[in-house]
């Protein structure tokens, strides 16, 4: 049986990341463009390809200035590594475990997500979607992500941990 491919939905999809400031608060941010692709053999999508990349330079925390940092070396280093991308290595459908390589800066390190499983429908229009709900934590450091500033009452300004979240919606092509 050849395997079925399956689109990023760009509309119906979103990838963010939230970050402690000041130890006191989260900043949101998101990728405004990113691909996912998927080829799978059956409807539960165990043992799928799948692979995601994301543009550095499309962050966007809604401050221009931060965003700027963030695409510096201090951060991502847009100039120099324009994507980041994540690639499975197992999805289990029953413990919505997805494991996989994320490489940020050129650095590749292992990543356990938590990928629920929504559902499969069909659209007005008779197309069919695929939804999966994304979450996780990285440590930045690990991918040299280290910039930081210590705070004079104690703390830092950005936290180490970063939490990863997405919805994600897939259309099955023709």
């Amino acid at each position: 049986m050849s395997k079925s491919t399956w689109a990023l939905d760009p509309a119906h999809s979103e990838i963010q990341f939230k970050v402690k400031h000041m130890m006191i608060s989260t900043v949101t941010g998101k990728f405004d463009r990113f691909n996912v692709e998927v080829a799978a053999d059956g409807d539960d999508f165990s043992n799928a390809d799948i692979s995601f990349s994301a543009e550095t330079a499309s962050v966007n925390t809604g401050s221009e200035q931060r965003d700027g940092h963030l695409r510096s070396g201090d951060f991502f280093d847009s100039e120099a590594h324009p994507t980041l991308s994540f690639k499975a290595t197992s999805y289990d459908a029953a413990s919505s475990a997805l494991k996989g390589d994320l490489t940020i800066k050129g650095i590749t390190k292992p990543v356990t997500l938590e990928a629920e499983f929504g559902g499969i429908g069909k659209d007005p229009w008779g197309n069919t979607k695929a939804g999966f709900t994304l979450s996780g934590k990285i440590n930045r450091k690990e991918w040299e992500l280290n910039w930081n500033a210590a705070l004079e009452a104690g703390g830092v300004l950005v936290s180490e941990e970063v939490k990863l979240l997405g919805e994600i919606q897939l259309m099955k092509a023709a």
